[in-house]
């Protein structure tokens, strides 16, 4: 993490040091007061419904040693050490930005609709067998996420894998300027954000303002299978404040004429072995179920590929990646009861993803799914769901549970096709919970998935209680 002086933050910041010593060591830097290290700094920002300020003299006797304070705030607080600045959040960008441009770490940035957490675990835990690698952490993946995951750098960080989200226009293209990656990855493009962004062509729009912070002669990897991405690109070349007017190019995806395609593709009970042509005598293997997966670990290959790292070496590097939880986790209940906990998030393309991972494994004598609301879909969010609705097949799946409003557009169809007494609703996720335990045995398999909003990691708990 960052060490410097009091003085020299100040400076990075952009800020008037007041009531501190020049020469006094920073180690760090925290908006949380509930987190925050002894000897770092404290950083108070301003929401709708909080004021960082209100508590800069607990930061301080909890360990903090100094604090920024914004000019526009009366009543300092007495003898702590303040650096003065005219907006707290712009100041912690302006002092990521400059610690990472003295730093030589290499950054690699990661966006897309869907995949882009997992893609960025896969990639980190590549580049790990060759590099010292930092990746964000939870989500600590917008304009306030990135500049504290870049502060949490090490000196001797030799790779940063940054994963870059957004909800609107312009939040990439400021993510990308900041860090300025040498190679920047987008996963796909998926409907996550229509309600905010209206169409999948402007959403492609946003998604490659990654580009914006590319280095001269860096590499954009992108999923190939996506016309959309090819479409949006020469639009770049137009924009103001491009940086690279040079990059390579490297497609991956399902179909042939990409770069990075999988060839020879199987599960086991707990992830999934590929090949590809390109490495035609290594097998590939991730501790992850799904053809979805097998193309973002083309992505993390491509990544190793740029960075060098050999194929075997890369193999090592999925196979011992650590996943961030809540992204298809296969777990067992004590009654024997395998359960795919998909609860993060949803959106068609997931959803879908999710449904051909079940519909695709081998070794169960039922198929279950329990449904929650897609959110934040737009004008569109009925059709979505009838379309996952009607997707739904009863020679593959043997049972549809739905929780939620929206969820019972996917009722209303699969019932259409399902016969009578395989289909429910319901509103009480306890309820529903009840229902799966009294239908399911332990030779089965439950997928639950839904949108973070729906918390359908409730209705997961209450199933691994089973006995």
């Amino acid at each position: 993490m960052i060490k410097r002086t009091l003085k020299q933050l100040a400076d990075m910041a952009g800020g008037t040091l007041v009531h501190g010593d020049d020469n006094l060591m920073i180690q760090g830097v925290s908006k949380d007061t509930r987190t925050l290290q002894e000897g770092s700094l404290y950083v108070p920002l301003i929401g709708e419904a909080f004021d960082g300020h209100q508590f800069v003299e607990d930061a301080v006797s909890k360990g903090a040693a100094a604090s920024l304070w914004q000019n526009d705030h009366e009543n300092r607080p007495a003898g702590v050490p303040l650096i003065l600045v005219d907006d707290t959040l712009k100041a912690l960008q302006q002092l990521a930005k400059a610690y990472r441009s003295q730093l030589s770490v290499r950054i690699v940035g990661i966006t897309g609709s869907n995949g882009k957490t997992t893609t960025k675990d896969m990639t980190a835990s590549v580049l790990a067998s060759t590099y010292k690698v930092h990746k964000t952490l939870g989500n600590y993946n917008n304009h306030i996420g990135l500049p504290l995951t870049l502060l949490q750098l090490e000196e001797d960080t030799e790779v940063a894998v940054l994963e870059m989200g957004m909800s609107g226009r312009g939040e990439i293209r400021f993510l990308s300027e900041l860090a300025e990656p040498e190679i920047v990855l987008i996963t796909n493009i998926g409907e996550a954000h229509l309600l905010q962004l209206g169409s999948r062509e402007e959403i492609a729009r946003a998604k490659t303002e990654i580009m914006a912070g590319l280095q001269q002669d860096g590499t954009l990897v992108y999923n190939g299978d996506e016309p959309l991405i090819e479409k949006v690109l020469p639009e770049l070349k137009g924009q103001n404040g491009m940086k690279a007017t040079r990059y390579h190019r490297v497609r991956f995806g399902a179909n042939k004429d990409n770069d990075l395609h999988p060839s020879h593709t199987s599960m086991d009970t707990a992830g999934t072995h590929f090949k590809i042509e390109r490495f035609d005598d290594v097998s590939f293997y991730i501790p992850l179920l799904g053809f979805h997966n097998v193309i973002n670990a083309l992505a993390a290959i491509a990544v190793g590929i740029h960075f060098g790292i050999s194929a075997a070496k890369i193999a090592q590097g999925l196979r011992t990646c650590a996943m961030t939880s809540m992204r298809i986790e296969l777990l067992k209940a004590p009654s024997g009861l395998t359960i795919l906990n998909d609860a993060y998030n949803a959106s068609p393309t997931s959803m879908k993803a999710a449904l051909s991972l079940l519909e695709e494994l081998q070794g169960y004598k039922r198929k279950i799914v329990v449904l929650g609301d897609m959110l934040e879909l737009g004008e569109q969010e009925v059709q979505f769901h009838k379309e996952i609705g009607r997707m739904l097949n009863p020679q593959k799946i043997d049972r549809v549970y739905v929780y939620g409003k929206l969820a019972q557009q996917i009722f209303e169809e699969a019932a259409k096709q399902y016969p009578a007494g395989r289909v429910h609703s319901f509103d009480d996720k306890n309820r529903l919970a009840q229902a799966v335990a009294s239908y399911a045995a332990p030779e089965d398999v439950v997928l639950v998935k839904g949108s973070r909003g729906m918390k359908l990691e409730q209705i997961v708990s209450l199933l691994q209680q089973l006995k």
